[in-house]
């Protein structure tokens, strides 16, 4: 039997009948069982089952099942354990970072502002033992701004003999990864090879942030707060993931909901503390995103953009309008009876799929397209938007999506800070530098076949 995301004939997930269907891939060994368990055993180990996976062909190997035991909180608690236990010399430095998606989540789930739902978690995390924490956003400027500057370089390339576009979003992980095990080569080429925020948040933390406080990368515990479990595998991939000096960006992914719930079991006191920044602040700075729906909004700065740098238009407000179902989305920009840009969202497989087939056929007009697994965009991860049999909390998901939309919007180009680390960092906006930390290489993981084996 294969799960409900699955795109395969045959899947190496265990049917319903079998006994180990449900055995989490975060199940501890007994020697696991036996480790000191702290002041935290009162607390949720949050568990991963194959069936919350959303990537691609919905089939996790064996070895990523192993390291995926380590995607949990379990791992988390044992890292905060050892630094109360043994030595301070070996005591690591623990970093929380957190995406805006999730703050949306977390001030729906407890009632509160968006700001103080960050000041809520912040303080909650430290009292657990947590050094600092980061908000996301800022690598989110990075990856748009690189997306931006790609895009534009692939229009003036594109040709009939050298085809360029449409160019897709890569900062989705359960998109890339059924890009590159299922779809293959026709479909890689096209893939924006700017990393994702989670990644370059890892590079920011592991590296810049590393520097500034005179710690080796290894000593830092990395943990990325997310609103699906796709981060997870994200963190897991060698190369993609990994620093400049080598290090794992990512050390652990843990979702809203698996943080919701270790909040909810706890009966620690909690103070309420602003988010810390790279750069040292004591200035509180207040919760910012970017002009997206639900995601991070790549379309609208993207369309912007490429708007202004190839055809000097300047564009206030952008006009979405729903084509074949709610998850697609189209932004056109016309002159004179003529469509310039055609740029696309599609969230959700069954989009994807239309998209795919089209874009085979030769027959896909679009230049630019923002690809999200989820459904409803990240705002509706199952990391946090579920209930508690597994399906969409329309409630939850709709306050969410009101919360998210008041969040103030910050374009990444008018970031100071942003500005900063691309001369003090990465040695400017076009050095050699900026495309080893900002940029990545895809490759088919499999042969691929002609024809793309979907049923939905």
């Amino acid at each position: 039997m294969k799960c409900e995301h699955c795109t395969r004939k045959e899947c190496s997930k265990k049917s319903k009948t079998d006994d180990q269907e449900n055995v989490s891939l975060g199940a501890p060994s007994p020697a696991q069982e036996n480790e000191e368990k702290g002041e935290f055993h009162k607390l949720a180990d949050a568990k991963i089952f194959l069936s919350d996976c959303l990537a691609c062909d919905s089939c996790v190997t064996v070895e990523e099942g192993v390291q995926l035991s380590q995607q949990s909180a379990k791992h988390f608690f044992h890292v905060l354990n050892l630094n109360k236990k043994c030595d301070t010399s070996k005591h690591r430095v623990l970093v929380v970072s957190v995406c805006p998606q999730s703050l949306s989540y977390f001030a729906a789930k407890f009632n509160l502002s968006v700001n103080d739902a960050s000041r809520r978690l912040c303080g909650f995390l430290k009292s657990l033992g947590v050094h600092y924490v980061f908000d996301t956003t800022i690598a989110a400027d990075f990856s748009i701004l690189e997306t931006q500057k790609e895009f534009v370089r692939r229009y003036h390339r594109h040709s009939e003999e050298q085809r360029e576009l449409p160019m897709l979003t890569s900062a989705c992980p359960g998109w890339v990864r059924y890009a590159e095990r299922v779809l293959g080569r026709p479909v890689i080429p096209h893939l924006c090879t700017a990393k994702s925020p989670q990644q370059i948040m890892g590079s920011l933390v592991k590296d810049y942030f590393a520097r500034q406080q005179n710690l080796s990368p290894e000593k830092i515990f990395h943990v990325v707060v997310a609103p699906c479990y796709d981060k997870k595998l994200e963190a897991l991939r060698e190369g993609l993931s990994t620093t400049l000096n080598g290090a794992r960006g990512t050390d652990c992914v843990l979702t809203s909901g698996e943080i919701a719930q270790i909040m909810e079991q706890s009966d620690l006191s909690v103070k309420d503390v602003a988010v810390d920044t790279l750069f040292g602040d004591v200035k509180e700075v207040a919760v910012r995103r970017h002009d997206g729906v639900s995601s991070d909004g790549h379309l609208a700065h993207v369309f912007r953009h490429a708007a202004k740098e190839l055809f000097g238009e300047h564009i206030e407000e952008i006009n979405y309008r729903t084509l074949r179902n709610k998850d697609f989305h189209e932004v056109t920009l016309e002159k004179n009876g003529e469509v310039l840009l055609r740029f696309a969202a599609a969230y959700g497989f069954r989009n994807i799929q239309n998209m795919i087939l089209k874009l085979k056929k030769g027959k896909f007009p679009y230049h630019f397209v923002e690809v999200l697994a989820c459904p409803k965009g990240c705002l509706n991860g199952r990391g946090q938007a579920q209930t508690e049999d597994g399906h969409t909390d329309r409630a939850l998901l709709q306050q969410m999506e009101g919360i998210y939309s008041s969040i103030p919007v910050q374009p990444p180009e008018s970031s100071a800070r942003v500005e900063e680390l691309y001369q003090e960092w990465l040695e400017g906006t076009e050095s050699p530098k900026v495309q080893e930390v900002l940029h990545t290489t895809y490759q088919s993981l499999e042969p691929c076949t002609d024809s793309l084996d979907i049923k939905w």
